[in-house]
This record gives C-alpha cells, sequence and structure tokens, in this order.
C-alpha cells in the first residue's frame, strides 16, 4: 500500500512537472511580448505564468480530490521555480522568502479577479487584465490588446473545459494560439 502510494505520488509529481513546463512554454512565446504589450521582464513573464497556470489551476478545480491535488503538485512547482529563479537573479537569501509570499499573493489576486470575471462578475475581463495582469505597466494599454487578450484567455478557458481530466492527470495540456500569431 505504501509502494502504491508513494508510486501514485510519483506519477502525479512527473505530471505536475510536464504540465507546469508546458505552462511556461506557452506563457514565454516571443508574440506575447512583441503583439500583446507584455513588457519581457521578470514581472512580465511572472504575469504570464501566473495567468496560464490560472487558467490550468481553474480547470482542475472541481473535478475531484486527484485533480485538486495535481493542481496543487502545479502551484507547489511554480512557487519552486519562482524561488529558484530568484535566487540565480542575485536576490539574498533572507529576502527570497518574503518575496515569493509577496508572488503567492499576487498569485491569489489574480485568481480571484480572473475567476469571478470570467464568472461573469461585475468587472469585465479586459478590466481585470488591464488592473492585474498590465496593472506593472506605466503606459495605458490599448483597448484591441486587451480586447485580444480578453479573447485568448477566454479560448483557453473553453479550450482546457474541453481536455479530458485523464489527459491533464497523465501531464499532457494544450493551450490556444494567441490571436495575432496568425
Amino acid at each position: 500500500m505504501i509502494l502504491k502510494k508513494l508510486f501514485g505520488q510519483g506519477k502525479m509529481l512527473k505530471a505536475a512537472d510536464e504540465l507546469y513546463s508546458q505552462v511556461v512554454k506557452q506563457a514565454r512565446q516571443p508574440v506575447f511580448y512583441i503583439k500583446a504589450s507584455v513588457p519581457d521582464t521578470v514581472d512580465g513573464r511572472f504575469e504570464m505564468i501566473a495567468l496560464h497556470a490560472f487558467l490550468l489551476m481553474r480547470r482542475l478545480k472541481n473535478e475531484g480530490a486527484e485533480a485538486q491535488k495535481l493542481s496543487q503538485a502545479v502551484f507547489d512547482r511554480m512557487f519552486s521555480d519562482m524561488d529558484h529563479s530568484i535566487r540565480e537573479i542575485g536576490v539574498g537569501d533572507l529576502s527570497v522568502g518574503k518575496r515569493i509570499k509577496a508572488m503567492a499573493e499576487v498569485f491569489y489576486g489574480r485568481i480571484i479577479a480572473y475567476e469571478t470575471a470570467l464568472d461573469g462578475g461585475e468587472e469585465t475581463l479586459e478590466v481585470a487584465l488591464e488592473r492585474n495582469h498590465y496593472g506593472t505597466l506605466d503606459a495605458t494599454v490599448d483597448v484591441d490588446v486587451l480586447r485580444v487578450m480578453a479573447e485568448y484567455v477566454r479560448a483557453n478557458d473553453a479550450l482546457l473545459a474541453s481536455q479530458s481530466l485523464s489527459d491533464l492527470i497523465q501531464g499532457n495540456v494544450r493551450f490556444a494560439h494567441f490571436a495575432s500569431e496568425e
């Protein structure tokens, strides 16, 4: 029984690693930084990873205990990677924990804003993206960019909803192309 539990956990961690790798791969598509006004900075990259991780976790949210464990494993993998990345850029050991805590709080705020907007809350997805995703920009984001990014988020929400839970549990996820990629 213990071996089965350990083996099952190993498979889940492998799936979480694969899902997170695919989240990062999608988030690093140059089109976001070239066509979608996402700054190619640490903050911009974090926002793109957070957005895609949110979409994946939203898909897993109501799928039972196994999917929730997988979602938590993806979250843990994401913040382990953030910890590693922060250390790589030279942030001192004593402040890494504070930075990770702040990033987690930002991520939770994004989850609430995007979830509420996608579920038809008072704030539109465009407004939520402008306030959160693009909130660190000094300049105003073009309304067309916000519209296209919101369409992209909605398309991915729908695409992820159509993907089987068994595929996701095996570490397979597909994301839609950004509209400006053509």
